[in-house]
């Protein structure tokens, strides 16, 4: 679980300003500028892609929606128009010493694992030509059952009990009435447990479901993958990588149960998949999420490129191979916006408020 950023008042700014550069016509010209000044990588960060009709009565973690199909086929076809977009593979070769990589890289990521990366963006990725790599929770899939912040929200928009008690929290009060109130509740609850470590989380969580007598159960609009759709998307030429077992904050795990997340994930992988997997992505993947002993241990079990949460680029002469940054896509980017960020990355990015990554 990430912290959230403080945003509010930079993001109009930003907006506002991407609109210009986005009406002047001068995004094409500054990216062939900062092309020559910089030569990077940018990774660019999804969850999930799905409408949202009413974000006010979305009954999941409205947080990890990063686009609309529509918005999400118009970067697409904005990264295949002005950029070019490559695959991880085509990274580790090029440090490997084989053929560099072209100019404007751009690789496109998704973290977690859910369906609508199937149904949804799996099919545009494919039709526009272009590749990318999902970082699925080895745990979840095949579960049918949805993450366990997504099912926190959903509990609380949609319990009958009128009441809400959870102690380690201080926590005693009624729930609010309607279901854009409990949405916004259930925001700001998500956001206090980012204080406590992922097995008070759980336990937090199953409390709740205990004492509202909801246990999680399967939900056709929040659920992850199966091993038959990764397959496909691995035969069709997109990557799959690792985002650990049961999506744990690796760096806060002791040694045993760390390593049992890095290796387990992998073998998982490379047994049900028809190629070998050498990627991952931190879980939470903020500054806090993983560490030297992490990093050690990632290596160690083959993984040759690892993926942080942290907002930025990667410079191509000397990328950190095992804590590349990415840069964080939110349903918030209209078109303007995602065009100046993609394009200017230290103006028009921002740290995520992501709570998990």
């Amino acid at each position: 679980m990430e912290a959230t950023s403080s945003r509010t008042s930079g993001s109009g700014k930003r907006q506002t300003l991407a609109r210009w550069f986005h009406a002047s016509g001068l995004l094409p010209g500054l990216q062939r500028l900062r092309g020559v000044l910089r030569r990077d990588l940018r990774i660019l960060a999804y969850h999930r892609v799905v409408d949202v009709p009413d974000p006010a009565c979305f009954g999941f973690d409205l947080a990890v929606v990063s686009a609309s199909p529509d918005q999400f086929h118009r970067q697409m076809d904005l990264l295949r128009r002005r950029f070019n977009p490559v695959r991880f593979q085509d990274l580790i070769a090029a440090l490997d010493g084989g053929p560099p990589l072209p100019r404007d890289p751009v690789i496109v990521t998704f973290d977690d694992g859910y369906d609508d990366n199937y149904h949804v963006a799996f099919p545009i990725l494919r039709a526009l030509g272009v590749p990318a790599t999902f970082f699925v929770s080895t745990g979840h899939i095949d579960s049918g059952l949805p993450y366990a912040y997504d099912w926190l929200v959903h509990m609380v928009c949609f319990t009958p009990a009128e009441r809400i008690v959870l102690a380690p929290l201080g926590l005693d009060r009624a729930l609010p009435a309607s279901l854009p109130e409990r949405r916004a509740f259930a925001e700001a609850l998500l956001d206090r447990l980012k204080a406590f470590d992922d097995a008070v989380q759980a336990d937090l969580i199953a409390t709740l479901e205990s004492a509202w007598q909801m246990p999680r159960a399967p939900q056709r609009d929040c659920r992850p993958m199966t091993w038959p759709q990764l397959r496909q998307m691995q035969e069709a030429g997109m990557e799959i990588g690792s985002h650990g077992v049961h999506h744990r904050m690796l760096a806060k795990l002791p040694e045993a149960a760390m390593e049992e997340e890095v290796a387990a994930s992998k073998q998982r992988l490379d047994r049900e998949l028809p190629r070998p997997v050498d990627v991952l992505s931190y879980p939470v993947g903020g500054p806090d999420a993983y560490d030297a002993r992490v990093i050690a241990a990632v290596a160690r079990h083959g993984y040759r490129i690892a993926c942080s949460y942290v907002s930025g680029t990667n410079p191509l002469a000397a990328p950190p191979r095992h804590a590349l940054r990415r840069l964080p896509v939110e349903r918030e980017m209209q078109a303007p916006w995602f065009s100046a960020m993609v394009t200017w990355p230290e103006v028009f990015g921002y740290p995520s408020r992501l709570r998990l990554g």
